[in-house]
């Protein structure tokens, strides 16, 4: 089941989002991101798993990084992962209807994304929350429309599609790929939060991370290959009016086998339960993180408020919505996985240097699980999480000061206003 889970937060990444990287870096700078993304989370996963196994808390990395450094480095990397978790649902609310319009070109895409959202926030705070056992079918029927996807697509695939116009933009385009390679992955770690429901955690949190990263790892390799090899990176990058699309894989199946092939209508299908899977798990992790930081006194009390009637997160979860929304309406799905990227990519800085710190000031912390190769898989994942930072911030200012602002703002409201009497005590 945490297998599920883990593939389930970040199975949409298969289906859509990655291939704006290719109109940045073309086959060859995506592909150079993705490998240099891919080294990042199996040093961060592993790294990630000793934290999550030693401190199985709800909180993730809040409750890493408080324990590692004290209230103020907490509060950044719980903010970090907030904004993470409450940046990707519009993202694939996005997809959602752009996978939708494919079958009903007269509804608006824009009004899918709105009603899904608004749809699912509902059922959370009704109390209607997918268990474990239903994200995992869910998780294998998205798994099972990727292998079908590769199993139709391999026969079209040409080896020189991958080298056409392969470098458009020089290998600084690599660079600006990296934000839609880390897509591919983006919310694993959201696996970590669901420590303290876990049986036996110390063990089990292992094999479902383990097994969930290598399936993705897998996954990204053989969905990138084959989308781009049936007619080259621009045909799954662009729709027939020239547009950015958010449908990748119906794009080079439409150029293999044609609209009215039945593969082609069960891909779509498919993958909207692949999105539903990632939607409904991102904003079960995003309506639990909010609620943390307003029950421990690091937002506004009333966020940490549990619904008296349908005893759930209702003021988190409607907070969630509402910056949702505004993500929505501002019709750029790149930007806001920029913006959910950024803050991973702060998430996995401070959780690495939260594995350092506590390997030397607490060295008899019970580690279930020690990584491998200590101290250089949490170096690795260090080094490669904070050139990934500054390569984007390079290639998105606008979307770097946006999130810099969040986090300022988001800061100085709690310098100022932080009291822990706010806080309920365990």
């Amino acid at each position: 089941m945490l297998w599920g889970l883990g593939v389930g937060y970040v199975i949409s990444g298969m289906y859509f989002g990655w291939n704006l990287g290719l109109e940045k870096g073309g086959t060859l700078g995506m592909g150079a991101a993705t490998v240099f993304i891919i080294i990042l989370y199996l040093t961060f996963t592993f790294s990630y798993t000793e934290l999550a196994c030693a401190i199985p808390k709800a909180g993730g990395a809040f409750d890493y990084a408080l324990q590692a450094f004290g209230k103020n480095w907490g509060f950044v990397g719980g903010m970090a992962q907030n904004i993470e978790f409450i940046f990707a649902p519009p993202a694939i609310a996005f997809a959602i209807g752009a996978y939708f319009n494919l079958f009903f070109p007269v509804v608006n895409i824009l009004v899918v994304a709105i009603v899904v959202y608004l749809l699912f926030t509902a059922l959370n705070i009704y109390g209607v929350q997918a268990a474990a056992s239903i994200e995992l079918v869910i998780t294998c029927i998205a798994v099972l429309g990727l292998l079908l996807f590769m199993g139709v697509s391999i026969p079209h695939v040409e080896l020189e599609n991958l080298s056409k116009n392969a470098l458009p933009h020089g290998w600084s385009g690599a660079f600006a790929a990296i934000p839609f390679a880390i897509w591919f992955f983006l919310a694993i770690e959201g696996v970590a939060n669901v420590a303290e429901e876990t049986i036996n955690p110390q063990r089990n949190v292992l094999l479902g991370f383990g097994s969930a990263i290598l399936t993705l790892v897998v996954l990204c390799i053989f969905t990138f290959t084959t989308s781009v090899g049936i007619a080259g990176w621009e045909a799954v990058v662009f729709d027939s009016a020239g547009n950015l699309s958010d449908s990748p894989l119906p794009l080079a199946l439409r150029r293999a086998i044609g609209e009215d092939h039945f593969a082609y209508k069960l891909i779509i299908v498919v993958g909207l339960f692949g999105f539903i899977a990632s939607f409904h798990g991102i904003i079960l992790a995003a309506g639990r993180a909010t609620f943390e930081f307003g029950r421990v006194g690091f937002a506004p009390p009333r966020l940490g408020k549990i619904h008296p009637r349908f005893r759930t997160p209702a003021n988190a979860l409607v907070f969630n919505l509402i910056i949702g929304l505004v993500a929505l309406f501002t019709g750029k799905t790149g930007d806001v996985i920029t913006i959910a990227c950024f803050g991973a990519l702060t998430l996995y800085i401070i959780s690495m240097l939260s594995v350092l710190k506590l390997r030397k000031t607490q060295p008899n912390l019970l580690r279930p699980f020690a990584v491998p190769f200590y101290p250089w898989t949490p170096l690795i994942a260090l080094l490669i999480a904070s050139i990934a930072l500054v390569a984007i911030t390079i290639y998105n200012p606008w979307q770097a000061a946006i999130y810099l602002a969040i986090m300022v703002l988001s800061f100085i409201w709690f310098k100022v206003f932080y009291n822990p009497g706010h806080a309920e005590t365990a």
